[in-house]
């Protein structure tokens, strides 16, 4: 590994993709950072137009720096779609620096963004690592379990909603045949003239018996709760029509006797 200087403030450090640039010291918002550098390549030569690796950085048309040297600590420095730096481009100077847009404070790595062409070559195809894009992927994942807790909540609820519909299907075939049973045997009992539940179902009172309270065997009489029945009072008799006395009967018969 290269060494840097211990007035720099960056040292190469392990990343989450792999070796990245930290920052060792706080840097301010606009501070140049580290100077981007290598061999410049001529795109008008074959031989040059033919060199391909991750390092190159187009300062034009035609003119690429060539960043693969080990002394180009600035090739350290990872992608991020929200960086804390960015690349200063100089063309007329062929020369490109890293610049802090952002307070960084010891110990943060340093990124910048690669540019549209970069992401989509090489990023894109094996899913970008930094850190904006972990955090959206740790959110896409929640959202998935959660999505799926949802389903499986909502498979499960329908699920023993359909249980409780086919039980009480059963239970209803189970009582079917019981409630018909009982409809035959009203149905029988009322065409031979017999009574249900102690109502007469042919207009005349069942065996003579009392039914709902009522007395049904020749005597009405109710008797109502409170109240004592009145007794019934023997009939007195008429008196008899007087005979009127008949005077005794004269005998025309009878001669008064002689003196």
């Amino acid at each position: 590994m290269t060494s840097i200087p211990s007035n720099k403030p960056y040292r190469v450090g392990r990343s989450r993709t792999g070796l990245g640039l930290f920052a060792t010291k706080p840097i301010k918002k606009g501070a140049k950072i580290v100077r981007y550098f290598g061999p410049l390549l001529d795109s008008k030569k074959k031989k040059d137009d033919a060199i391909e690796n991750k390092y190159l950085f187009e300062l034009n048309d035609r003119w690429t720096i060539d960043g693969s040297v080990r002394k180009n600590i600035a090739r350290y420095i990872n992608h991020a779609c929200k960086p804390n730096a960015e690349s200063d481009v100089k063309p007329r100077k062929r020369k490109v620096f890293i610049r802090a847009i952002k307070n960084i404070e010891p110990g943060e790595e340093i990124n910048y963004d690669y540019g549209t062409d970069y992401f989509k070559a090489y990023l894109k195809p094996i899913g970008c690592k930094c850190a904006a894009c972990e955090k959206k992927r740790k959110k896409q994942r929640a959202e998935a379990r959660a999505e799926k807790a949802r389903l499986k909540a909502k498979a499960e609820r329908k699920a023993l909603k359909k249980a409780e519909k086919l039980a009480k299907a059963k239970e209803k075939a189970k009582a079917k045949p019981k409630e018909e049973a009982e409809r035959k045997v009203k149905k029988t009992l009322k065409l031979n003239g017999h009574s249900l539940n102690g109502k007469s179902l042919n207009g005349k009172p069942p065996n003579g018996r009392s039914l709902n309270g009522k007395h049904l065997n020749g005597n009405s009489r109710v008797r109502v709760a409170g109240k004592k029945s009145a007794g019934r009072k023997s009939p007195v008799s008429a008196p008899a029509p007087a005979v009127e006395a008949q005077p005794a009967a004269i005998s025309l018969g009878a001669q008064p006797t002689a003196i």
